[in-house]
């Protein structure tokens, strides 16, 4: 049961991988485009997400401390 199985999901995945690589490519830029330079990231702002993060990190990283210093492992 466990070959057909494999045996399935290995087809599947090369079916997949042949419709994915056979889509038109995507049509040209525009004209115009990149005259004011080429920016890395598209010029994506991404201070806010950037500093978000790290606050969600050190929060977490936070409770874990918390939870490991008030963990009762003698009761």
């Amino acid at each position: 049961m466990k070959i057909k199985i494999s045996l399935v999901l290995f087809l599947w995945g090369l079916i997949m991988a042949n419709v994915a690589y056979g889509q038109d490519p995507p049509p040209p830029p525009p004209p115009g485009h990149g005259t004011g330079g080429n920016v890395p990231g598209g010029g994506a702002p991404v201070g806010n997400g950037v500093v978000l993060l790290i606050a969600m990190a050190a929060a977490y990283g936070g409770k874990k401390v918390w939870d490991f210093r008030n963990n009762d492992t003698n009761a």
